[in-house]
């Protein structure tokens, strides 16, 4: 059998796979395919790279058996490595391809597919005739089902239950990351630890479509460094531990029974040590998302659990607390997690405990803080809340490593999907609060980043992504959760590796140049911004000043 794979990269809020980062949907179809028949061909191609050559990507495809489609970018976002699929694609080159079987996958299959907030999420009739199955349950169920019984018996709708069967499957599947675009640079693997969500038990949050996965399923620290093995094996060196809801509850027997399960510090161990053990060479292991609620209603146990991740993680990591609003009326409304007081302690936790600056440049762990607007019983004390949220964060001298204001995307089955209209009449009437509070966020990220990095810190070990003509600069960052990118005023191509001063800020960019520099090959007014124009002027007589032999050297990059 021939199967191609086609990633067009999913955006969920619990799991991630836009290049650099490979999410799990891909690696388990591949797995699937492979436990049925070792010798099973796949082809594991991405949505830009079939864009570039798009008509010969089209004739390679009609010569496969299954096409399998993989897409879903259901969180609004701007994204540097690559570009989601969008409907018109998912409208147009399948209805073009003839021959092979083709399924659709992911988020898109399963609720819709829309990357504006503000709007309906939804998959229209047009992409739905494109394609011979819409897998609205998991891939993995159904194509299991599909190679034993056929495609036609398979039931599409069906979820896995025991996810012990990704044991076998996870591990299969993962040397298709070697033919991914970022392969041996920058590929970021996430990691499941468990499906849905703790409060699936009370509905979870209003616009959420996480607990959608129904009742939690988790797998055992065993499973997940068996699959992180093998991704090493296979030459990943970048993991991110981001596809579930709470990694704080992750191994909590009270998970899947109680709204707020108690932390398990100990299952955490297990697993963060086991990834360590498993892959002993890696160079990322980061998390992702945290409940702000967990943390104030279980803190010594957050505590230690936060603890835990600190112990084994890389540094520049976040947890991304999904606060939302901290508006009580709103909260209440839609079943939300904290109030404002509530979410002032899950910020001043996490930076207690993750602080401390690591071996990169930036510090261990830090809050990221997720707002949501649009949501029904918004007033104007709303945004006056959230502002004021911020303000005190700022004034307590907290560091938060990003700040994200999103507008609701509606999906279907969730409880904003009957209220619509409501929705959309609520985002016009709050427009100028919006934009407003959007505009305070940007001045407010601009002061954390000079907080975060000042003026002459080194980050290292930033992947050169491109160089962005409209800048006039070369795009850099770490790899991990959220990384932090640099501008630097070069010509570079990737790949590179390379340490960087930072001087200056550029709204949630950093502004910075390689190190070492090369004094005299470098232009003036690069030297100048960076160091200053007394100095700048004294590098190019060639005066070795001290303090700066770390940074300048004849050898380094010019600029």
């Amino acid at each position: 059998m021939r199967v191609l794979i086609l990633d067009g990269y999913t955006d969920e809020p619990a799991g991630f796979g836009v290049p650099p980062y490979i999410d799990v949907y891909p690696r388990y179809v591949a797995g699937v395919f492979w436990l049925h028949d070792p010798s099973t061909f796949i082809r594991y191609v991405t949505v830009d790279e079939a864009r570039r050559e798009l008509q010969r990507f089209l004739a390679e495809a009609r010569s496969y058996d299954v096409v399998v489609v993989v897409a879903g970018a259901v969180v609004p976002g701007r994204y540097i490595g690559g570009k989601p699929i969008t409907l018109e694609e998912l409208k147009t080159w399948f209805r073009m391809l003839e021959g092979p079987k083709k399924v659709l996958a992911g988020a898109a299959a399963r609720w819709g597919i829309g990357n504006e907030g503000g709007r309906v999420a939804a998959l229209p009739r047009e992409v739905r005739e494109s394609f011979d199955h819409i897998v609205t349950g998991d891939p993995e169920t159904f194509l299991l089902e599909a190679l034993q019984d056929g495609f036609e018996k398979a039931a599409e709708w069906r979820i896995l239950e025991d996810l012990s069967v990704l044991d076998k499957i996870a591990v299969k599947g993962a040397r298709i990351v070697e033919q991914h675009p970022s392969y041996g640079y920058n590929l970021t693997a996430e990691l499941e630890t468990y499906r849905s969500c703790s409060r699936w038990v009370t509905g979870g949050c209003s616009f959420c479509v996480t607990k959608l996965y129904g009742r939690p399923r988790q797998r055992t620290p065993e499973s997940i460094v068996r699959e992180a093995e093998a991704l090493y094996t296979a030459g990943v060196r970048h993991f991110r531990i981001g596809r579930q809801a709470d990694i704080l509850v992750y191994g909590s027997p009270e998970l899947g029974s109680v709204e707020w399960p108690r932390p398990s510090p100990e299952a955490l161990r297990r697993l963060l040590y086991g990834i360590r053990v498993a892959a002993p060479g890696l160079k990322t292991l980061h998390i992702d998302n945290v409940n702000p609620g967990t943390i104030v209603r279980h803190r010594e146990g957050s505590i230690e659990a936060l603890k835990t991740i600190v112990e084994y993680h890389t540094p520049g990591d976040v947890a991304a607390l999904g606060i939302e609003t901290v508006d009580p009326r709103v909260v209440k409304l839609n079943n939300l997690k904290t109030g404002p007081e509530e979410s002032l302690e899950a910020i001043r936790i996490v930076h207690r405990v993750g602080a401390r600056r690591g071996y990169n440049g930036l510090p261990e762990l830090l809050p990221g803080i997720n707002f949501v607007v649009g949501l029904p019983g918004e007033t104007a004390e709303t945004y006056r809340l959230n502002t004021e949220l911020l303000r005190r964060v700022e004034e307590e001298g907290l560091l938060v490593r990003r700040v994200n204001v999103r507008k609701v995307l509606v999906l279907p089955g969730t409880m904003l999907a009957a209220r619509v209209h409501e929705i959309q009449a609520l985002l016009r009437r709050h427009e100028k609060r919006i934009r407003r509070f959007q505009r305070f966020v940007m001045e407010f990220s601009a002061r954390m980043l000079r907080r975060l990095v000042p003026p002459g810190t080194v980050l290292r070990s930033l992947y050169v992504e491109r160089y962005e003509a409209s800048l006039g600069a070369t795009l850099a960052r770490q790899a991990g959760s959220y990384p932090l990118v640099a501008e630097l005023p070069c010509k570079l191509e990737p790949p590179q590796v390379l340490n960087v001063y930072v001087y200056g800020y550029a709204g949630r960019s950093v502004r910075a140049v390689p190190v070492p520099l090369n004094p005299h090959a470098s232009r003036m007014g690069v030297l100048s911004k960076a160091f200053g124009r007394q100095t700048a002027l004294r590098l190019k007589r060639g005066e070795n000043l001290r303090g700066l032999e770390a940074f300048t050297s004849p050898g380094g990059f010019a600029c």
